[in-house]
């Protein structure tokens, strides 16, 4: 009988088949969203002192309107669905909110504190259709800035490693707030041993800004960059640049490409701009995704949203192939100049997107 880290990798082939017809859709048209943050609940079981976006008694957001705002957004064209919170466990519903997603075609993924997860619950995720979890953890000790520790949630990872068969990032931080800046490393080296990826992000303002690295802590950076294996992962000029204090000359697609939508059902750019544009996603329209998708938005440069910088990578590689394809490739592989070859025309790039649509079966 198949162990767990055994379906992983057979159903990870399914998955990245997904993520192909994800990239290639994006690749035809900038006019959908990639990707969508909801918010099922805002309430959390933890409470840890850097994190404006829980509190401790919000009821979860009724069922039947969780799942027409997951059909919006299907209807917008979206690719990839986050949940989080507050923490999503919470809602009695969740596995429901996953299976809807999933029978729109749309990539599933869940944020959690990994706290109340048991095999049971991993099991039932499985049977929803769940594809993606990122855990993050911020300490080895839990101390009064986060609970979210190693020596905590160390069995719940090997619990994951057992039972889950979607994949597994576990996420840690560095920057102001964080005791020990070594601990990074030892979460980063465990995720691997337990067949986990692993990322590293920067911990932001209460309004996503940097709070700027020490020395010390550009050096655990660079550390643990090299030893992140995903594509994302492996371009990281974003973080590279906060990581030395530097802003980022780039254009953000938040509130187009990406869409943050809290427990009220608004619009937003992202976790840390709430309010702007605040309009109902029911009301949410192509006319709004173009409007956005060219606004120029003030708080970029210094941003630390991870997400909102990995969804314009898409349009990075769209609109300036020849710039952008040296950052996933090395700069000798012969393949960058072939593959741009595919972009630099829109005729060109109008037949590519078109072949890889109908290999991978895009509508």
């Amino acid at each position: 009988m198949l162990g767990a880290a055994a379906k992983r990798k057979i159903l990870g082939v399914g998955r990245r088949f997904r993520e192909a017809r994800m990239f290639a859709k994006a690749m035809r048209s900038p006019r959908h969203p990639i990707q969508a943050h909801i918010v099922p609940i805002r309430r959390c079981n933890l409470a840890c002192t850097y994190c404006n976006e829980f509190d401790n008694h919000s009821a979860p957001v009724p069922t039947p309107e969780m799942l027409r705002r997951v059909d919006h957004l299907a209807r917008l064209g979206t690719t990839i669905i986050t949940i989080s919170g507050g923490e999503p466990l919470l809602h009695p519903d969740l596995d429901e909110i996953i299976r809807a997603i999933r029978k729109h075609g749309i990539i599933a993924t869940l944020i959690t504190n990994g706290y109340l997860l048991t095999a049971a619950r991993i099991q039932r995720l499985n049977r929803a259709g769940l594809e993606h979890v990122e855990m993050s953890i911020d300490n080895v000790l839990p101390d009064e800035v986060s609970k979210k520790s190693l020596k905590v949630l160390d069995q719940k990872l090997v619990l994951l490693a057992e039972h889950a068969q979607f994949d597994v990032n576990i996420n840690t931080v560095l920057g102001t707030g964080v005791r020990n800046p070594s601990d990074a490393l030892a979460i980063a080296r465990r995720a691997p041993e337990l067949g986990f990826s692993s990322t590293v992000g920067i911990v932001h303002d209460h309004s996503g800004q940097l709070c700027p690295l020490d020395a010390a802590q550009q050096q655990i950076y660079r550390e643990l960059t090299q030893m992140e294996k995903r594509l994302y992962s492996r371009y990281n000029q974003f973080q590279q640049n906060l990581a030395g204090g530097l802003a980022n000359d780039w254009h953000c697609h938040a509130g187009s490409r990406y869409l943050y939508i809290c427990e009220d059902g608004l619009v937003h750019y992202c976790s840390q701009q709430r309010g702007r544009p605040g309009i109902p996603l029911a009301d949410y329209t192509p006319e709004h995704l173009e409007r956005e998708y060219h606004t120029v938005k003030s708080c970029a440069p210094f941003c630390t949203v991870s997400c909102v910088h990995q969804t314009a990578m898409a349009d990075y590689v769209r609109e300036k192939p020849l710039e952008a394809l040296p950052h996933f490739l090395p700069a000798t592989h012969g393949i960058n100049k072939a593959l741009a070859g595919l972009f630099l025309r829109p005729a060109t790039r109008r037949l590519f997107s078109k072949a890889a649509l109908w290999v991978l079966k895009v509508d």
